[in-house]
């Protein structure tokens, strides 16, 4: 069982410059909300309530004068601050004291899911005991990412951005791990890029056979935002849901509503505190019977 979450998002953010010089990439706009809600709402979905934010340097205060403690979503958000990014597994050293003897789960700070029985799948896979879960998506660029070879729906193979092509289903920026990534993640060595590889670490759970999978169907989307052209084309995409079914993706507050983990009396502070925007709007109506 899964009840704390990680969401990486530090980083310098350098292939997004100038945008990225006075400003975490997590907190630009994706249309009508920062970045920084998108994973913070799949962390949401699959009940996990205890989350710790990893931010640049002398950047918290920022986030905090957006998301708070948490308390406005039921949630409960604490951060810390990372001095210089070393890789991905540098999450779980930072985050020790926060993960403790428990489970956790990562999710980075620049990616986007959306898909029809998305909540249902985190929801399932939060579950497990041991080892590791990672989320998997066929995508046209495999070679941008960590690929992995399935075979008689075992995985047999990970590489890291091959050259040759492997296979066209890659792993996401969505991990679930049980309490040892503590330990493992202090055994990776630096790669040639002089950072600590996540596909390292989950190679350490497949060498004990403890690694397992969960494949994101034709219906569900996942993206990160690690250039200008994603940021638009997500940006465009939530645009048109938005528009086309009078339904906000990423919407803390009604998540939280939902599961009933707030009560309508913090939901018209959080309207007041977005004044007259179309989103403190949208949350209007969620006050209507």
């Amino acid at each position: 069982m899964i009840s704390k979450g990680i969401i990486l998002a530090g980083g310098t953010g350098s292939r997004l410059n100038p945008l990225t010089k006075s400003v975490n990439k997590q907190l630009l706009p994706i249309y009508d909300k920062p970045l920084i809600f998108y994973p913070l709402s799949i962390l949401m979905l699959a009940n996990i309530k205890n989350i710790l934010i990893i931010v640049n340097n002398r950047q918290t205060n920022n986030f905090k004068k957006l998301l708070g403690n948490g308390s406005s979503y039921g949630i409960r958000i604490s951060y810390i601050e990372q001095k210089k990014p070393n890789g991905l597994p540098e999450a779980f050293k930072i985050g020790k004291k926060f993960i403790g003897k428990d489970n956790i789960a990562l999710i980075l700070g620049d990616n986007f899911f959306y898909g029809h029985g998305l909540s249902n799948l985190l929801l399932k896979s939060k579950n497990f005991l041991t080892g590791c879960k990672i989320f998997i998506k066929s995508v046209k660029n495999p070679s941008q990412y960590g690929v992995v070879k399935i075979k008689k729906n075992k995985i047999i193979k990970i590489v890291e951005k091959p050259k040759k092509f492997l296979s066209d289903k890659v792993i996401t920026g969505l991990y679930y791990f049980d309490n040892k990534v503590i330990k493992y993640s202090k055994k990776l060595k630096p790669s040639k890029r002089g950072e600590t590889e996540i596909t390292d670490l989950i190679k350490i759970y497949k060498n004990n056979s403890q690694l397992t999978y969960e494949e994101l169907g034709k219906g569900a989307i996942w993206t990160d935002a690690g250039k200008i052209q994603d940021l638009n084309n997500i940006s465009n995409f939530v645009a048109s849901i938005d528009q086309l079914q009078s339904f906000k993706i990423g919407c803390l507050e009604e998540i939280a509503l939902k599961k009933n983990w707030i009560s309508k009396s913090i939901l018209k502070k959080q309207i007041s505190f977005y004044r007259k925007s179309d989103y403190a709007t949208y949350l209007e109506k969620l006050l209507k019977p």
